[in-house]
């Protein structure tokens, strides 16, 4: 809690402010209202409702006649929210050495991974996967929150004794300007691929906004790049700090000397400083070397020896992503996040590596949403699967139909492997119901994320409850005991 005089000097009012919020159903007795402007949504229009629900001060850009709490106008009010937050919470980022992981694929994994490497006690985690440290764990409504939830996150982590903290750093996010007030004390990138052109318009705009990542890299930090990306030489261009790479080649920091991969685990060879370093990894998948090359080299740059770090690897868990549930079945059911054209192939192509016969793949694309790759996804899955079931996910206000018309808008007639159950629910029991022994059942796009978003209301939904579910449903039709 601090005085309104504490971050507003000169404003001559001494009342105690007890929160920040954007959203006004959201707001409390003593918080202050800040009238940001979304895409669809300004909330100048909302300064009522906030009153009613016990706003005792706001931040405005424009005129408010009456306001009868105090109000205070800034330029731009999106623009004054981070340096607030961050004042209002007595700059908890520059208490904790930031780690931030931009990239179109792999940034749960690679956030987490430096968590676990790092150790949960030292190290707090703010992703797609919720926020999370030793003392806690808690939701996260964005992949990178908005400041006012942000400086929160990170406040609770200098408060549970934390020195790091490992965040997802969105496109997104810069483009709103969550992070704008933020130095990174380390940044790195996983791979960048075409993504999210309904909010930038180009894939020039999207790359330029990972770009902001590592231009906000401090001067003495560090800039961890993955050198066989296309990209490297664009990323590398725009960094700060002591550039470092990962990748195949003999002039990386880290060398990824060669792996084999298995059904429970891969086994890596990393060559660092000289040395080579035979690793037992639980996480799997080629793309998985790949993200925990980039977390090993965050730590190393942290300052924790390799000797440490591996000792920690065998911890590795990450939620929702290649995660192969326990069906006591003749058949296989993974859940995974992939989502992106890029990401699906890939997996895929691991998943064929198995010794599983049919793959049978669950998937939709969100609404509100990049519609220029649903195409693409379409095409990947049926190229790459041996069924496809196209489903909702997220549609918000889009009709989910329409979303699904569009996954399949672009295959050739000759494809015939795929069909379209719009419940999700129902798309998934289909789908458990169809596996033959050594099949494999693939359900994408959320992982244990725990929400749909459909029309107007949010309502809880688990993909790995769910497969569960189905799965017990099957059996009790079946008689099969468990």
């Amino acid at each position: 809690m601090k005085k309104l005089e504490e971050l507003y000097p000169g404003i001559g009012v001494d009342i105690l402010v007890r929160g920040i919020k954007i959203n006004s159903s959201e707001v409390e007795d003593g918080d202050l209202f800040v009238c940001t402007k979304g895409v669809t949504a300004d909330r100048h229009d909302f300064i009522d409702d906030a009153k009613k629900h016990g706003a005792v001060a706001l931040i405005v850009s424009r005129d408010i006649r009456d306001p009868d709490v105090p109000t205070i106008k800034v330029p731009d009010t999106n623009r004054e929210l981070p340096y607030l937050c961050q004042k209002f919470y007595d700059y908890p980022d520059q208490k904790l050495r930031m780690i931030g992981v931009t990239g179109t694929d792999g940034k749960t994994s690679v956030t987490t991974i430096i968590q676990t490497l790092i150790g949960s006690d030292l190290c707090g985690y703010i992703g797609t996967n919720g926020r999370s440290c030793a003392g806690f764990t808690g939701d996260n409504p964005n992949t990178t929150p908005d400041a006012q939830n942000l400086y929160l996150y990170l406040d609770e982590f200098v408060r549970y004794g934390c020195k790091y903290a490992s965040i997802e750093t969105s496109s997104e996010a810069f483009f709103r300007g969550r992070l704008q007030a933020m130095k990174f004390d380390i940044s790195a990138y996983t791979n960048i691929t075409s993504e999210h052109l309904n909010i930038h318009g180009t894939f020039e705009n999207y790359l330029a906004s990972k770009l902001m990542l590592f231009r906000q890299t401090k001067k003495d930090g560090f800039s961890i790049l993955n050198h066989d990306d296309p990209y490297y030489e664009q990323v590398r261009n725009a960094c700060n700090g002591q550039i470092l790479s990962y990748g195949v080649g003999e002039d990386n920091d880290l060398r990824i000397v060669d792996y084999q991969l298995f059904p429970d685990h891969s086994m890596i060879h990393f060559e660092y400083q000289n040395r080579v370093y035979d690793i037992e990894s639980p996480l799997l998948g080629d793309f998985n070397v790949y993200n925990l090359a980039c977390a090993i080299l965050c730590v190393l740059a942290a300052g924790f020896n390799m000797e440490t770090i591996i000792g920690k690897i065998s911890a590795i868990k990450i939620s929702g992503r290649l995660e192969m549930l326990k069906t006591n079945a003749p058949y296989y059911v993974m859940v995974d996040y992939a989502h992106t054209p890029n990401g699906i192939s890939k997996l895929l192509n691991f998943v064929h590596t198995l010794n599983v016969l049919r793959s049978i793949v669950v998937i939709g694309q969100a609404g509100e949403r990049d519609p220029y790759k649903r195409p693409k996804v379409g095409n990947v899955v049926v190229e790459n699967a041996t069924h496809a079931i196209f489903t909702y996910e997220d549609p918000r206000s889009e009709d989910p139909m329409a979303i699904c018309q569009d996954i399949i808008s672009e295959l050739k007639e000759t494809h015939q492997n795929y069909e379209i159950v719009l419940d999700r629910r129902e798309a998934i029991q289909k789908a458990i119901d169809m596996a033959e022994e050594n099949d494999i059942v693939l359900i994408l796009g959320k992982g244990n994320e725990t929400y749909e978003k459909l029309k107007d209301q949010t309502i809880y939904f688990n993909d790995l409850e769910e497969a569960y579910n189905a799965i017990a449903t099957r059996k009790i039709r079946e008689g099969v005991k468990n």
